[in-house]
């Protein structure tokens, strides 16, 4: 055998040193595929954790504005004005005056809703603001309304208005404005009247019990 090696040209040490080498090889291979592998995992995991928190900052801020544009006062349901609450022993009318405010003629609403953020912000909606008395019953009266939001105690209410918008012919109308002046909450005791130009009220607006059943 140490013949045919030596006829070969090689001995047993050049063979240990080429499986040495050969070792060496598949070793260095191994570990490279390892790392690789790696790696690769190390890459995916960061992709899936960027994934991940760009996802949750998304929700974030979802929820963030969700809870911007939340409503801390609501109204949902209109009720038109009856202008007299009753007569007097004496005869005297007395008039359904709402927190200062005089009553228009008789006006009946079919729908309302409102809704009223902490800084101010009002959205009001009303359908079928119509005059239900008089030669123009039925009509819009070619009125003009805003929104007046009372807070506290009806002897001592802060008054917040809005803007004015004409009745559409069929008396819908949207309000979307930012009220007069800073607003303090809680709001309490809360009414909002809906009024014409010259300041008397049509109609008011019902309290949502289930925001106030939600908050506490």
């Amino acid at each position: 055998m140490s013949l045919c090696w030596a006829t070969a040209g090689k001995g047993f040490d050049d063979l240990f040193i080429e499986m040495g080498q050969v070792v060496k090889s598949e070793r260095f291979e191994r570990s490279t595929e390892q790392e690789n592998v790696l790696n690769n995992n190390h890459s995916f995991t960061a992709r899936n954790l960027i994934r991940i928190l760009a996802l949750a900052l998304i929700v974030l801020t979802a929820l963030a504005a969700f809870a911007v544009e939340d409503a801390d006062l609501e109204f949902t349901g209109g009720i038109g004005v009856i202008p007299v609450t009753g007569v007097a022993a004496n005869g005297t009318v007395n008039l359904n005056v709402v927190r200062g405010v005089s009553p228009g003629g008789p006006w009946r609403i079919a729908a309302l809703t409102a809704e009223v953020q902490s800084n101010g912000h009002i959205k009001v909606t009303g359908r079928g603001l119509l005059l239900a008395s008089g030669n123009g019953i039925g009509t819009n009266a070619g009125q003009t309304v805003h929104a007046s939001l009372f807070c506290g105690a009806a002897n001592a209410a802060t008054e917040f208005d809005s803007i004015g918008v004409p009745l559409e012919a069929n008396g819908d109308f949207r309000i979307d404005d930012h009220l007069s002046s800073t607003l303090t909450f809680p709001c309490v005791s809360p009414v909002l009247l809906i009024r014409n130009a010259v300041g008397v009220w049509f109609a008011a607006g019902i309290p949502s019990l289930e925001l106030e059943k939600h908050r506490y």
